[in-house]
This record gives structure tokens, sequence and C-alpha cells, in this order.
């Protein structure tokens, strides 16, 4: 069996980026495994800016930002595999894949998991009616319509205010479609402020909150939908029901990480996340797999997961490289009830006390906070921060954190008055 010590799965931003931190951290007997006939995952179809503010202090389109990355990964000859479905991984690290050269094996020392994200489909949003054409998920028409060169409809509705949906009611009304209008089940929109007033607010669009699709209509053909407002329970509200006639419907209700591969490996599944559990290194629950991007947890920005995954590929190379140090201390984080999930959910101390980085979102809006982290005897962090948003991932960096003694940690968010 051939053998690599690094061996990486997914070939978008998290993939390229994890690689290229960890050539540069000393590993470099590395190969990349994409699916896909080129790099950059669903950067490719994303051709509008908004890339790279943070990570490149420029406003990049997705191609550009995918590019960008590319680039290093050849200008330090990393090995990567295009057009290769990888079929499973286990425990002991064998990676099992698949091209035109037929089945294949590699035993690796590590492997980081890059895998990002699927649509929620309207199956599983349980919405009733027959199944005409004229419904996609956002992100499928974004593809035919950026990468094919296909529009799908000229009267759209869009069901869910995540962000592939609010781009894609932007790029359909540049197209010369008519966009009737935006439906968000929860009070409270799921993306981005500045796309809400790019993608809507600049085309007159309306955006409906607490209301949602509650019947479609048509056999073969997209006919027209059924809008109803929805309770405090997001029940649907006898009485309020309003017919839209459109010929396509988009569907931007949510992503959930791909992470079936890891699950059937062994890897311990975080619930509330749908990823898995990881401590602050990235690492799962299986020593020397690791997971970053969306197929760990979904992330707004893709600079972010970027800054994410090259962590994961610093901390695989460490791994790989014995540099961890001795390990002193486990203990897990939890969090209040106003937030949704935190990364890790795992802290594993070790002699090189590094700072630790704390992902979470809350899960409503909420204008003034204090966000703490303590365990059983004491605040250890204490903080003040202003208008949070669950569309919005929030980071905090936790330095000089002495845990070799410590039990559980808790992140919580206080509202204040």
């Amino acid at each position: 069996m051939n053998k690599k010590d690094l061996v990486i799965i997914g070939g978008g931003s998290a993939g390229l980026a994890s690689a290229i931190s960890a050539y540069d951290e000393g590993v470099k007997d590395i190969l990349l495994i994409e699916r896909n006939a080129e790099l950059g995952g669903i950067l490719n179809q994303c051709i509008h800016p908004g890339f790279g503010l943070h990570h490149f202090n420029e406003e990049l389109t997705g191609p550009e930002y995918a590019h960008r990355y590319i680039e290093e990964l050849k200008r330090r000859n990393i090995e990567y595999l295009l057009n290769t479905q990888v079929t499973s991984i286990s425990k002991d690290k064998i990676v099992t894949f698949m091209n035109e050269n037929g089945i294949q094996k590699l035993e690796c020392k590590a492997i980081i998991f890059a895998t990002g994200c699927n649509e929620r489909t309207r199956g599983q949003i349980l919405t009733p009616g027959y199944r005409p054409k004229g419904i996609y998920t956002a992100g499928l028409a974004q593809k035919y319509m950026n990468i094919d060169g296909r529009l799908v409809g000229k009267n759209i509705y869009i069901l869910g205010s995540g962000d592939i949906g609010l781009i894609m009611a932007r790029r359909m009304t540049l197209e010369g479609a008519k966009v009737i209008g935006v439906s968000e089940i929860m009070p409270y929109s799921n993306g981005l402020k500045r796309n809400i007033a790019q993608c809507l607010d600049d085309f007159n669009i309306p955006l409906r909150l607490s209301n949602t699709v509650t019947k479609i209509f048509g056999k073969d053909k997209l006919e027209a939908i059924e809008l109803s407002d929805v309770d405090k329970n997001l029940k649907p509200i006898p009485g309020s029901e309003k017919i839209v006639k459109c010929d396509t419907l988009l569907l931007s209700v949510g992503l959930y990480p791909f992470n079936a591969m890891l699950k059937n490996a062994g890897c311990k599944v975080n619930l509330e996340t749908k990823g898995s559990l990881v401590d602050q290194n990235l690492e799962t629950t299986i020593e020397g797999i690791f997971s970053t991007g969306n197929v760990l947890h979904v992330h707004d920005l893709v600079d972010f997961v970027s800054e994410e995954s090259e962590r994961a590929g610093k901390n695989a190379a460490r791994y790989i490289l014995n540099k961890r140090g001795k390990s002193l201390n486990t203990l897990n984080v939890k969090h209040s009830e106003n937030v949704s999930y935190v990364l890790p959910t795992i802290i594993k101390v070790y002699e090189n006390n590094e700072p630790i980085i704390f992902s979470f979102r809350v899960k409503k809006p909420i204008k003034k906070t204090t966000i703490c982290i303590k365990n059983s005897a004491k605040i250890l962090l204490n903080m003040k921060k202003m208008n949070l948003l669950p569309a919005e991932m929030i980071k905090i960096t936790a330095k000089d954190l002495d845990l070799k003694n410590s039990d559980d940690l808790v992140l919580e968010v206080k509202e204040d008055e």
C-alpha cells in the first residue's frame, strides 16, 4: 500500500488553505484529492465580488479568490488529483479513492477533511404539494446561471434569506428575470446585512419575515405558491394565506456539513452543527484526523474558512512532526442558552500554551451583550459586544488561559439591558 504523510480531501477554499499551511509548517509529502475537474470548489460559480476583504484586504470575485490559492499550491508543487472520488476513510487513516486508474488505497499519518456542505432541499423542510419543474436550490440555480449560462426561470420567488438566495435575487434581476419577493420563516434575516442592502434593497425586492411557503401549485410545471405568515412557534396562521403566481421557486433554506464519511469512520458528531466534534486544533475524536471549513460548521465568509483551514494545516503538520508537546489536561466546552453552538467542544491542554479561538453563533439578534468564558471556579475572559446576529459567526481569541488544572468551560452570552 502506498503511503503519504498528509492527505487532504476537498480542493475548495478549505482544502487549498490547509495544504499550503501544512507545507509551510514543514510537511512536504502531501496529496490533495478533489472530485471535480478543477480546483476551487464552490468559489468557481460565485462570480460576484465580496471575497477577500478580510484575508487579502481587497475585494475579489470567487474565481479570483480561488485562483490566488491555486497559484500558491502550484508554486509549492503540492501534489493533487482531480476527477477523483474518495469513497471511505478509516480510523487507522487509510483513504480509499477511485478515478480513471481504478480503486486505490493510501495509508497516511494524518487526514484533513475539507469537503464543504450541502444545501437543504424541499424534502428536508417538508413543503407540501406536487413535484413540478421549476423548484431549485439557490446554489444549483447559481451553477446553472454562472457555469452553464442557463436562466432557470422568468418569474421567481425565493424561500429563505440565506446569502446564496439573496445573491441570486440580484443575479436573476440583472439577467432580466422578475424576482417577486423573498420569504423568511424566522422573524429576522439569515443573510449578511450587506447582502440584504445590496441584493434586495437596491432592487426594491421585498423581504417578508415570519412568512413561508405552505403550498405548491402545478403538476408538470410550477404555476403558483401559497404564502402564509407564521406565529412565534413557526406554525402557519390561518387566514394569512396569499397566492403568488410564479414559474420558479428557489430554496435558500440553510446548509449542512457533508460529514457522512467522517461519521462512518467513527468520528463523533456534534449534534448542533452536524459536523464533527473537534478540539482547539480542529482534530476530531480520532487522533490524526482533522476537519475544517463548512464540513465542520457553516461559515458566512470564505475568508474565515481560509483562516480556520490554515490552522488545520498547521496543526496537522505539528501532529505529523511530533511538535505538540506533552498533554496535560482535557476538558469540555459548553455554552449558555442564547448560543446555538460553540467550537471547540473539547480542549486538550499541551505544554505549549497557545491562544484558543472560540467560534460561535447566537440563536437570536442581541443588541448589547456580555460574553464570558468561565469554569466552575472563576471567569477567565469577559468582554462586551454589540449587535450579535445569528447570520454572523463570532470569533474570540483567548490568550494565556491557564487550563492545566481547569475543569470544563462554559461560554456564556448574557443579554444586557
